[in-house]
């Protein structure tokens, strides 16, 4: 806020009157002055001596006016020089106000052309931003048009051509992972090899995106596959955000090795083969109502995340050397062929209730660090606990051995519950120490705790 300048009071003119007084005040002082000397020289009794005094009489009466004279005319003086400085202030103060004058309207006409060129700016801008969303409109339309022609080549052209609008705008890659997902969930007719090809490049065109050490990687890209149809979907390497398998059917190896997992990764789906080896990541990892006519194979996965197979159908199973960060549930899973869990790690609970291993069962060195449930767990041919760890507690109530078990060399930090838990008369078996096992009939054995 600027200061408020002083106020100046109106000068006043001196009127002629007050000059003349001046000079009759003057004259009567040197009169008055001049008369009274007089008079005292008029006393002196010598002729000489009263001319001599008369003379300095006048002499002094005329100084005195002279004085007075000189007096007025400094006062004058004075007067003139206070209103030439007064004068002079008023000149400066109006030059100033002048200058601030010229400077806001400067300012003013400054601002005025720089906001004119900001909107001119703008315009420019909006004007080139509009003819760029025109022309991603027109090259995604264009694009999205050649995906539904019905020459396959003209397909694929579509693909690639969707494909480098997303790899050179960011912005609409989401947009473009989402429509080629959606390609890929569209049914698609039976035994025509050029539809194949189409949609297995549809599949390499979204994995090829989704490798973080590379230079084309598109991040937080999601992946929504549900009930589509995949033909050797490989995403080996990739870094998977929140994708969903969920109902797909997957013919040919599915293939995870290596890949990164976060989110949640949906892969209750049917598979010919899964391969996982060395998946890694926080993902909570979904196989529920899983059908895996194949092989399933999750070798030396790190799973910071849970894994849940329940209800799952799996042909072979391998699981060697995975480390389960969190809780992991195969509840009802049933394992056609054979499974094994060699040397993994369970560092949190493991619940397998009501599970069918079929065939072999294989937990050699496996480490369960916490809860381990196989209560109403059936076993098939065999069954191998070998040098088995269990540092929490084991329940193997009401479970079914159907062919020969070895717990030879496992350690638990707790007795097992065994109760009610049966095994095949035939065979030999190997009990952790402390098991009671008494026939049941010809062809059972029933377990019972100490």
């Amino acid at each position: 806020m600027r200061p408020t300048p002083p106020r100046e009071e109106p000068l006043r003119v001196m009127p002629w009157w007050l000059v003349l007084v001046g000079l009759l005040v003057a004259a009567l002082l040197g009169w008055l002055v001049l008369d009274w000397l007089l008079g005292e020289a008029d006393r002196a009794a010598q002729p000489d001596t009263r001319a001599t005094l008369r003379i300095d009489a006048i002499r002094t009466g005329l100084t005195v006016v002279a004085g007075t004279g000189g007096g007025l005319a400094l006062l004058l003086a004075a007067r003139r020089q206070w209103i030439g400085e007064r004068a002079q202030r008023h000149q400066e103060a109006v030059a100033a106000q002048d200058q601030a004058h010229r400077e806001r309207v400067q300012a003013h006409a400054e601002a005025v052309a720089e906001a004119g060129q900001h909107h001119q700016e703008r315009q420019a801008e909006a004007a080139e931003h509009d003819a760029a969303e025109r022309r991603l409109t027109e090259l995604y339309t264009s694009a999205v048009a050649l995906l539904g022609n019905d020459n396959a080549a003209v397909r694929l052209g579509g693909l690639h051509a969707l494909e480098r609008l997303g790899q050179d705008n960011p912005a609409q890659r989401e947009t473009i992972v989402a429509v080629l997902c959606a390609y890929l969930r569209m049914p698609a007719p039976e035994d025509d090899t050029r539809e194949s090809e189409v949609r297995r490049t549809a599949q390499r065109v979204l994995t090829r995106h989704l490798r973080a050490d590379d230079d084309a990687y598109w991040p937080g890209v999601r992946l929504d596959l549900t009930g589509a149809r995949l033909d050797g979907f490989d995403a080996t390497g990739c870094t998977l955000d929140d994708a969903d398998l969920t109902g797909a059917v997957c013919a040919g190896t599915t293939s995870l090795v290596g890949a990164t997992v976060r989110g949640r990764l949906a892969l209750g789906a049917t598979f010919a083969d899964l391969a996982c080896d060395d998946l890694r990541g926080d993902a909570e990892i979904l196989l529920d109502r899983a059908r895996i006519t194949g092989r399933v194979s999750f070798d030396r996965a790190d799973l910071a995340g849970g894994l849940s197979c329940r209800h799952a159908t799996v042909a072979r199973a391998s699981f060697r050397g995975v480390t389960f960060h969190r809780t992991a549930s195969f509840d009802a899973a049933r394992f056609t062929d054979s499974a094994t869990f060699r040397e993994a790690v369970f560092l949190s609970g493991v619940s397998m209730d009501h599970a069918t291993f079929t065939g072999y069962a294989g937990f050699r060195q496996t480490r369960f660090a916490d809860l381990a449930l196989f209560r109403w767990t059936e076993f098939g041919d065999q069954t191998w606990f070998e040098r088995t760890r269990f540092e929490g507690a084991a329940n193997f109530g009401r479970a079914r051995f159907h062919g020969p078990v070895t717990f030879d060399g496992a350690t638990f930090a707790r007795r097992p519950l065994v109760d009610q838990a049966r095994a095949t008369a035939a065979g030999s078996h190997v009990w952790p120490e402390g098991t009671t096992v008494a026939p049941l009939d010809d062809d059972w054995l029933l377990l019972t705790g100490p």
